[in-house]
């Protein structure tokens, strides 16, 4: 652990509301973190409802210990997401390999003010990331297209369409 960079941030509403306390792990002083959290138990809306009448409870047991070490992190550089309850996997995304984001909202999920969140990317061996139940709020949305903006800018990458398919194409990222 050293070298890394610990700290408290506190996300705050426009009205001065807090909405939590995050903890960052970061090897870069310039990356902030968006969002980080766990998919929320609406996901399993109609599973747990099911263990309450058919299912027993440790099924239930067993997909709240998943979903509490699902851990996915919206950073201003990258995505991370970290899977896993005897065996931890970790997927990173660079922004700068995003192409566009979708958010989804199916009806459950939106009673709990969640959705899902498909990042579409030039990336080859993941090109659809599917980020589920987080915040159904416009202002991360909004925050995620800036970063990816400012990563591209940042690596001078650009998105080019050619034919109806789309090819990412970099620049020079030495001094």
């Amino acid at each position: 652990m050293r070298g890394w960079i610990r700290g408290r941030l506190n996300f705050r509403l426009a009205d001065g509301g807090e909405i939590g306390r995050v903890r960052t792990m970061s090897k870069d002083p310039e990356e902030e973190v968006l969002w980080q959290g766990s998919p929320s138990a609406a996901q399993d809306f109609w599973i747990n409802l099911s263990c309450l009448l058919i299912l027993p409870i440790p099924w239930a047991l067993w997909r709240w210990i998943q979903r509490r070490s699902h851990r996915i992190e919206i950073t201003t550089q990258r995505v991370r997401e970290t899977k896993g309850i005897f065996t931890k996997r970790t997927e990173e995304l660079e922004l700068y390999r995003v192409r566009d984001i979708s958010f989804v909202q199916p009806f459950i999920l939106g009673l709990f003010g969640r959705g899902n969140l498909q990042l579409n990317t030039g990336d080859a061996t993941t090109p659809i990331v599917l980020l589920p139940c987080i915040p159904s709020d416009q202002s991360l949305r909004d925050q995620l297209r800036r970063a990816v903006e400012s990563c591209r800018d940042r690596k001078r990458t650009r998105v080019a369409e050619f034919g109806g398919d789309l090819d990412i194409e970099g620049g020079s990222t030495g001094g």
